[in-house]
């Protein structure tokens, strides 16, 4: 691991989390028409959940204000986001996608980043002269659930670094650094060059890593690639990539893999790795 690399602080990427969340969301206006019968249903189920929880484990007032301050320094390290997505987005993504014909989806994490540069139908992402890890090529095709290619769909792709760190979250690495956009040609094919990422660790020395070492779990997510597709008149899809033979494929502590969205990369003589992997969009429902 780089020294530039190594101040990279769960405090630090919490903070940067949160604003590019402020920054790229604009959640309230998505809900400034929501009927007040709705808020009043869900509040009360939240709440009462919570109740329930502490008349059934007979909650003391030890554990409440443990929690108390637990939560206020959840907000001061800036780690609402990474909670949330952590262990909460699952849910809320299966609930929204349960429709759905086309390709699985997965959790967005808290380490998206819009506008990544444009390489075209075929490229490289952007990375290091040294850039770690083994080269790999990703190649695939996008269509509909008609199975019409959807030419000019736009495949964002980022990653963490062979060290387990996104770019523009911590501290020493290029910008753009492991991301980029392709747009798919007349075929909705798309051809990508980048590298296997290496599974990580969620930040553990914040609030989360707190949680995570005071309920004994562990902090692993394994080996991704984020992607989101979208195309004209078609839902956007928002998922993850995983490698077979991972030890945390099946006790991700983000609980985003799935069965669907395994790779199966074959090895190059030349030490590196390639995929096939292609999406199916649904079409926008009127």
């Amino acid at each position: 691991m780089s020294t530039d690399t190594e101040v990279a602080t769960a405090a630090a990427s919490g903070a940067s989390a949160t604003e590019r969340f402020h920054t790229d969301k604009s959640p309230f206006a998505a809900v400034a028409d929501t009927p007040p019968a709705r808020v009043d249903r869900l509040a009360r189920r939240v709440l009462q959940a919570v109740h329930d929880t502490i008349r059934e484990e007979k909650v003391t007032y030890d554990e409440y204000n443990a929690l108390k301050a637990w939560l206020i320094q959840v907000g001061e390290d800036g780690e609402w986001p990474l909670f949330l997505d952590v262990w909460v987005e699952h849910v809320v993504e299966e609930v929204a996608t349960e429709h759905r014909e086309g390709s699985k989806g997965t959790i967005e994490g808290p380490y998206y980043v819009p506008n990544a540069p444009e390489r075209g139908a075929k490229g490289t992402v952007p990375m290091r002269d040294d850039e770690a890890g083994t080269p790999m090529v990703w190649r695939g095709q996008v269509t509909s659930t008609d199975g019409r290619p959807l030419g000019g769909a736009a495949v964002e792709l980022w990653h963490a670094d062979d060290d387990g760190f996104y770019s523009q979250f911590a501290p020493g690495i290029p910008e753009w650094n492991l991301r980029g956009t392709f747009t798919t040609d007349a075929e909705g094919r798309f051809e990508i060059t980048t590298i296997r990422p290496a599974p990580y660790q969620i930040p553990t020395d914040g609030s989360c890593g707190r949680l995570i070492a005071a309920a004994g779990w562990h902090a692993w997510r394994p080996a991704h690639l984020h992607v989101k597709v979208s195309a004209p008149g078609h839902e956007l899809l928002t998922a993850q990539l995983y490698f077979p033979g991972d030890e945390h494929n099946d006790d991700d502590i983000a609980s985003a893999v799935k069965p669907e969205l395994l790779l199966a990369p074959v090895d190059q003589p030349d030490g590196s790795v390639t995929v096939d992997y292609g999406f199916v969009l649904d079409p926008v429902r009127n």
